[in-house]
């Protein structure tokens, strides 16, 4: 595991509360030894490492941009801690995902947004355009009307929940096909039915703000995060070094010219 600037904190189950099926993976709630409660993301569903590659490096990119995101923590598993779940398919999930996974920090009375309550949030024009910049620099297809990805967690000082962003596995789409991921690297996203575009967001103070803090230090940083367990054995890399410079190369490479994929309709 890395020890950078960027590491996580490491955590051991202790407990398993129960799975959550809101989602194709089947996260589950635990307890753990630093007395915190997680959803854990396990490395064993059908969405594999990748996705929790993807999660670390936007949920951590965007918590050094100043978004809200819940804590991210790496998660020592053992399957006997879970030994009471009745349902074998979950226990097959928990048994091929013995060892280290991924945990967000459990954010007690959070709700999950209806894609027909984006208007009940606290979100003005500016941090709206902040959220969808952070989805078109990462190629998030998953923050949409349909699947907002988004919780509302009451706040103290705030006359309406405050917004939470969550499940960033599906960002990242290049890393599933390295060989392109240097013509992906300039491909405009289509940005359309993202769930905050009615919110006239700004996006060209956004580009102004974001572009010229993603650097290739702060990506480093934010990719020493990832667990090396997690990076080797990629095809075409010899080492997880090899990846963490791929990434940031692509990433780097992204921020420095927005203006090819940045949703050009949005900006005023």
């Amino acid at each position: 595991m890395t020890t950078g600037s960027g590491a996580l904190r490491r955590v051991t189950a202790v407990r398993y509360v129960e799975p959550l099926r809101s989602g194709g993976s089947v996260p589950g709630v635990v307890e753990a030894d630093d007395l915190g409660t997680y959803v854990i993301k396990f490395t064993g569903s059908a969405q594999g490492r990748k996705a929790l590659v993807a999660e670390i490096i936007v949920g951590e990119l965007a918590r050094r941009l100043g978004l809200r995101v819940p804590e991210l923590v790496l998660v020592d598993f053992d399957p006997a801690v879970a030994a009471a779940e009745p349902h074998q398919e979950v226990q097959d999930l928990l048994h091929a995902s013995a060892g280290l996974n991924l945990g967000m920090d459990y954010l007690p009375g959070a709700a999950d947004v209806a894609p027909d309550g984006v208007d009940a949030l606290d979100v003005d024009p500016v941090e709206a355009a902040r959220i969808i910049w952070l989805d078109a620099f990462t190629a998030n297809v998953d923050r949409t009307t349909h699947s907002p990805n988004l919780m509302a967690w009451p706040t103290s000082g705030h006359r309406r929940p405050r917004l939470w962003l969550i499940d960033h596995g599906a960002a990242l789409v290049f890393h599933h096909r390295w060989d392109t991921a240097t013509e992906a690297a300039l491909r405009a996203y289509d940005f359309r039915h993202h769930v905050l575009g009615a919110r006239r967001p700004d996006m060209a103070a956004a580009d102004a703000e974001f572009a010229p803090r993603v650097t290739a230090r702060l990506l480093r940083e934010v990719v020493s995060a990832v667990p090396d367990a997690w990076l080797v054995d990629e095809p075409g890399f010899a080492s997880a070094a090899e990846v963490r410079d791929a990434y940031v190369g692509h990433l780097t490479a992204r921020a420095r010219d927005s203006a090819r994929w940045l949703p050009k309709e949005w900006f005023r």
